[in-house]
């Protein structure tokens, strides 16, 4: 598995960004990204989603509870979701 240096690391010299330049353009000190890449595991969310954008990094949340609830509401978004998208035409006639 990969870790959070490593992953903050290899996009960066992959989008071929000094440390200092990924600190400016997140809007972070360029002390976070030395930091971050040497290991550093407290960082507070809002920092992290400024370096994630700015390397193009998705977070995705994924949890057995999660997992569960999207489980159970799914059918009935299901039904919910074709009828209505079919009763209102896409394009005005023509």
């Amino acid at each position: 598995m990969i870790t959070l240096a490593q992953l903050i690391r290899d996009h960066r010299r992959k989008a071929g960004l000094a440390q200092a330049q990924l600190a400016k353009l997140a809007g972070v000190g360029k002390t976070v990204v030395w930091d971050l890449e040497h290991g550093k595991e407290s960082v507070q969310w809002d920092t992290l989603q400024k370096l994630f954008r700015v390397l193009n990094i998705s977070v995705e949340w994924r949890s057995p509870l999660l997992e569960r609830m999207a489980s159970v509401s799914s059918p009935a978004a299901a039904s919910v979701g074709p009828s209505s998208a079919a009763s209102s035409p896409s394009h005005p006639p023509g």
